[in-house]
């Protein structure tokens, strides 16, 4: 029976590749040549293809199923003379089992013969047997027959109802069975060419149908992901090379790389640096809405109601509601008929003059917006000669490219002389002993230059390799490609004494500047045989300003760089000195006098700032002196106090008519009028007190003095 079912399979692929062969499709010409390469360095490369077709023609092309989603989101065709824009259809990516589910023949659970043609119960086949028949299919059934030594094994039969009568045939004798009917032989062949596709997932084949007259060149292009290019260059130092000419060979190439499954055969390539924006997009995959399962709702069944009549209170509920359900039935038509004239109008809803007149409207936008893209593009190739192309920069290579599949190759984009200047580089936090043997590279090409390695060659050999940024025409970078051992370099800091600049008060606030001060110096010495010219560089903090030298040679984003020319055997010195003016502000009353002094005693402080520094000193020494007093006098009372109750305790244990309870007596009186005195006192230095810090409160908020 198995062997059965692959002969079945075997007859119905034969039949469909023949109903292939029968259709009436237009031509099937070869996909159209590759002609033009743009890649990016962002990642995406641009593809155009170019041919001719003749009369109604199909082209297929082949793309690998990762890259289709890219192709649907920029692929652009254009019949170039007079031809009607074709149309684009590929294999859909539907899950192949919500597929077979579409065809009358089902064949998502992988059916053996004996399901499959139980399926087709009422179909009309021929078969092909020991005796042939032609018949409907009445169903299928499995019958256990004897094999003998006590087994038995399962077999399957088919009974079909032909003129004759029913007849029932065992599957496994059947060599040949056909549908007779065509739809449903279609519907079958369909469904086994779309299994037939699941099982090649890694490319998906796009057909473009033309339509026309006549031999017309055709156009496609497209964008997908490729492997970005890259650059690297080789810098030739020329040591005989003057002031007044380069001094370096700069020779850079492109690395690129074929990742397609096609040969590129005689393109035009061109290489694009910049980063224009592009993203993926899921478009192939096909997308379903889920939507919510709404049941009827179902209501137990009423018992007939009976109302009894109420004749007085009908009469009443139409004289109170009648107006307003009338005015709002005559509001819901006047609503209803205003929507029907917008719909006929506008388009709407309707179906009118509107909506046929829409698809000829849609048709000449979408035309003129063609014309204006496609006219767009021949603009933009245009510009792209020049270099420049918006905020990108095109190199177009001169010759056409030849690249075998997924291989790589380097093509020469630039080879000019450029301006060179040979320099050390010293910055402590790279290298604290020695510099860094570099070039400054000037871009005298007309090319932009894109980041990339560079080897330096000097002297007729290896020197060592650099690396350069993006680099516009005119612009100039520093290269550094080994360690110069023949410079060494030693830096020492040197600590200073932060200073007073000025001192001045404002309303009760000391407003002191400082300046800090920092010093850095760089002992270079040279034992090579010729000058060198050392590029010291170093950091730029913000806020710092630099005073020694006065202004450095260079000055990057977050470097100074200050040139310095180490001649031979001799030890040359550079001073690095910076300062950081720093404002602080106290209140005068949170100082103490020995900061109010310091202040004071300052070089820069004026004598107008100086003079009212020691008033405010005299006044909260006053402040001062009273608070004592005050506080003698509280700490007299205190005293008193715990005299007066050890006094009350003795006087407890003596008679009243002693000599010593007399005393105690009369001290006791003593002691009340000094406590009485006292007190006095203490009011008068507290109102002193207020009245003196009020007005040394007011005195310092007068204060405006320089």
């Amino acid at each position: 029976m198995a062997g059965l079912s692959r002969v079945w399979f075997v007859v119905l692929v034969a039949s469909l590749a023949a109903a292939e062969c029968a259709r009436a499709e237009p031509p099937a010409v070869p996909p159209l040549p590759l002609e033009k390469v743009v890649l990016f360095t962002s990642g995406v490369g641009y593809f155009q293809h170019a041919g001719t077709v003749r009369d109604a023609a199909r082209v297929e092309m082949q793309f690998k199923a990762e890259n289709v989603n890219d192709l649907l989101k920029s692929l652009v065709v254009q019949d170039l003379d007079g031809g009607a824009a074709p149309v684009v259809t590929y294999a859909s990516r539907d899950p192949v089992t919500k597929t077979l589910e579409t065809f009358a023949v089902n064949l998502t659970d992988n059916p053996s013969l004996a399901d499959l043609v139980g399926r087709l119960r009422g179909q009309s086949i021929e078969i092909d047997a020991a005796t042939p028949a032609t018949g409907a299919i009445v169903g299928v059934e499995k019958r256990s027959l004897d094999a003998g030594e006590g087994k038995t094994v399962e077999k399957a039969f088919l009974t079909i109802l032909a003129k004759d009568g029913l007849r029932t045939l065992a599957l496994d004798s059947i060599t040949r069975l056909r549908l007779v009917d065509p739809r449903l032989q279609a519907e079958l062949e369909k469904a086994l060419a779309v299994l037939a596709l699941a099982h090649d997932n890694g490319t998906k084949a796009v057909a473009l149908e033309f339509t026309g007259k006549g031999e017309r060149g055709v156009r496609l292009a497209y964008v997908q992901e490729t492997p970005m290019w890259k650059t690297s260059y080789r810098l030739v130092i020329d040591p005989a090379g003057g002031d007044d000419k380069p001094k370096a060979m700069l020779q850079g190439w492109a690395i690129v790389e074929n990742t397609t499954d096609a040969d590129w055969k005689e393109v035009r390539m061109s290489l694009v640096s910049g980063r224009p924006i592009s993203f993926v997009m899921d478009l192939y995959e096909p997308l379903y809405v889920p939507r919510p399962l709404v049941r009827p709702e179902l209501y137990a069944s009423l018992m007939p109601q009976v109302y009894g009549q109420g004749l007085e209170g009908r009469a009443r509920l139409f004289a109170a509601n009648g107006g307003r359900a009338d005015a709002s039935r005559r509001k819901m038509a006047e609503q209803e008929m205003a929507a029907d004239k917008r719909g006929g109008a506008a388009g709407g809803d309707g179906l009118g003059d509107a909506a046929a007149a829409a698809p000829a409207a849609m048709r000449e936008a979408a035309g003129g917006e063609d014309r204006a893209f496609f006219s767009g593009i021949a603009n933009q190739t245009a510009m792209a000669q020049g270099g420049a192309l918006g905020e990108l920069f095109r190199y177009e290579i001169d010759q056409p490219v030849t690249l075998e599949r997924q291989r790589s190759a380097m093509l020469p984009i630039v080879g000019e002389k450029v301006g060179a200047e040979k320099v050390s580089i010293y910055d402590d936090r790279v290298l604290a002993k020695h510099p860094l043997a570099g070039v400054r590279l000037v871009n005298s090409t007309k090319l932009n230059l894109m980041q990339g390695p560079v080897t330096v060659y000097e002297a007729g050999g290896y020197a060592g390799d650099a690396r350069i940024e993006d680099m516009a025409p005119g612009s100039e970078r520093l290269l550094s490609y080994a360690v110069d051992l023949d410079v060494e370099v030693a830096p020492r800091v040197e600590g200073r004494p932060e200073e007073i600049v000025n001192v001045r008060l404002v309303k009760g606030t000391l407003v002191a500047s400082r300046k800090l001060a920092r010093a850095k110096f760089f002992e270079i010495k040279n034992s090579g045989q010729a000058p060198v010219k050392v590029l010291v560089e170093h950091p730029l903090d913000g806020g710092w300003t630099l005073v020694t030298p006065a202004k450095a040679d260079e000055k990057t984003r977050d470097r100074y760089r200050f040139a310095v020319t180490a001649e031979p055997g001799r030890a040359v010195t550079l001073e690095v000195a910076e300062e950081l003016p720093v404002t602080e502000s106290h209140a005068i009353t949170n100082l103490d006098d020995n900061a109010i002094i310091f202040y004071s005693k300052a070089k820069t402080t004026s004598p107008a700032v100086a003079e009212a520094l020691a008033e405010v000193v005299r006044r909260k020494r006053d402040i001062e002196r009273i608070v004592r007093e005050k506080t003698d006098r509280e700490r007299e009372i205190a005293t008193i106090g715990e005299e007066q109750n050890r006094i009350r305790e003795n006087m407890g244990r003596l008679e009243r008519q002693s000599d010593l309870y007399t005393r105690y007596v009369q001290k006791f009186t003593e002691q009340e009028g000094r406590i009485e005195t006292l007190r006095g006192e203490i009011a008068a230095r507290v109102a002193s007190e207020q009245e003196a810090r009020k007005a040394i409160d007011d005195y310092l908020l007068g204060l405006d003095v320089k």
